[in-house]
């Protein structure tokens, strides 16, 4: 789960982590009264969506303006007229696709004076399983660029967690950044504050771009991104509760409520399996054929055939969709229950693109005879190659 920037500073300020004043705004007639709260000489105005990129983004609205979704304003009255500008319309990112976000919150924050710009985050490293740090001098910018153009200047600091986070690991990381004097001290209370955070609250990704040395030589938490691991959301409800739905993809939303492994993609097969090794091998065979998938879907072990019914519709309700490929293998799940679950969907959504069904497993014939016995026009498949090759060719005509 993702959080905006204004509640990702308001944690940062509760484990003492140097942020700006600021106060979040979610309609236009609050923007003036926000703003005549901070004392100035400057006043930023950030659209708040969860996607990166927000500075150059473009607004699709031409009332919004062309200045992107950062704008530095020199006025109370220029900040609340930047504000309402923004609220309610689309912004454009390289996150957000074409469709872009609509801009339902703005934050008005002081400005900051900005000696440099750096890049600090905290990651979960799939590859040691620990906690890592992540520093770069070339702060403000697209990190994913600088990985690829100058990888040399991206360090990572992996912590021990035998040990915990140590001043050590505070020392190496200000050595990363390239920070002296008292600078190194205030890196060392920043970074362990931001571990223990991302810690306790069971975050996956904590990103700050820029931390910023200020001319007077204090840092700062400029931007911040956090992600947390949904799987521990029912042991966090002060983080549950800062979820926004207005930001979250409705197939996927909609797949929340009934306990789905849903992620939509961009392709155009839709895919409902059970089990995620298969659904990822399912994925990437259709890729193989060439094609490309238009969703990640597990089922579960246990579905019934209301959950089925469900991810049926979900699949069908997006309009890339051209073909769907249903591919289950029997253990736990029961090919009849998926089956039944599909001859059901069909039923109440009907099926205007081509469906290829590859069952396997337990209660196999039971589930072929169902989908046999039915009015629905199925292309039936005997194994994983044979059901992409025939869903592709379907798709591609």
């Amino acid at each position: 789960m993702n959080i905006h920037e204004y509640q990702a500073k308001q944690l940062l300020k509760q484990y003492g982590c140097p942020v700006s004043d600021g106060r979040a705004v979610l309609n236009a007639s609050e923007a003036e009264a926000a703003a005549a709260e901070m004392d100035g000489p400057l006043w930023v105005v950030k659209a708040q969506i969860h996607a990166g990129g927000r500075g150059k983004g473009t607004f699709k609205e031409a009332a919004a303006g062309e200045k992107g979704g950062v704008r530095l304003t020199k006025s109370v009255a220029e900040a609340a007229a930047e504000a309402k500008a923004m609220l309610g319309n689309t912004l454009v990112t390289h996150q957000t696709g074409p469709d872009g976000k609509q801009v339902n919150r703005i934050y008005i924050e002081d400005g900051s004076d900005i000696d440099r710009e750096l890049y600090l985050a905290v990651l979960l490293d799939r590859v040691t399983s620990r906690v890592s740090f992540v520093a770069s001098t070339e702060g403000g910018m697209d990190i994913e660029a600088v990985a690829e153009e100058t990888p040399e200047k991206i360090v990572t600091l992996t912590i021990d967690p035998a040990t915990g986070f140590t001043p050590e690991n505070g020392k190496a990381v200000a050595d990363a950044l390239k920070l002296t004097g008292a600078e190194v001290d205030q890196c060392v209370e920043l970074t362990s504050n931001l571990y223990r955070m991302f810690v306790e609250k069971d975050m996956d990704m904590l990103e700050i771009n820029p931390l910023i040395v200020m001319e007077n030589g204090g840092l700062k938490c400029l931007d911040a991104k956090m992600g947390f691991d949904g799987n521990a959301l029912f042991r966090q409800p002060d983080i549950l509760a800062l979820r926004d739905e207005t930001e979250e993809d409705d197939k996927e939303l909609e797949a929340s409520k009934y306990d789905l492994s849903y992620i939509a993609l961009d392709g155009e097969i839709g895919c409902m399996v059970n089990g995620a090794g298969l659904a990822m091998a399912t994925m990437d065979i259709i890729k193989l054929k060439g094609a490309e998938p238009a969703n990640f879907l597990d089922v579960g072990g246990g579905a019934t055939t209301e959950k089925v019914t469900a991810a049926f519709k979900i699949i069908t309700s997006d309009p890339n969709v051209k073909g769907i490929l249903v591919n289950i293998f029997g253990g736990i799940m029961r090919c009849d229950v998926i089956a039944e679950g599909v001859v059901q969907a069909v039923k109440e959504v009907g099926l205007q693109v081509p469906l290829v069904v590859r069952l396997e497993g337990t209660k196999v014939q039971e589930g072929k005879d169902i989908i046999n016995n039915s009015p629905l026009d199925v292309i039936a498949a005997d194994d994983l190659d044979d059901a992409a090759e025939k869903i592709v060719k379907a798709v591609k005509g």
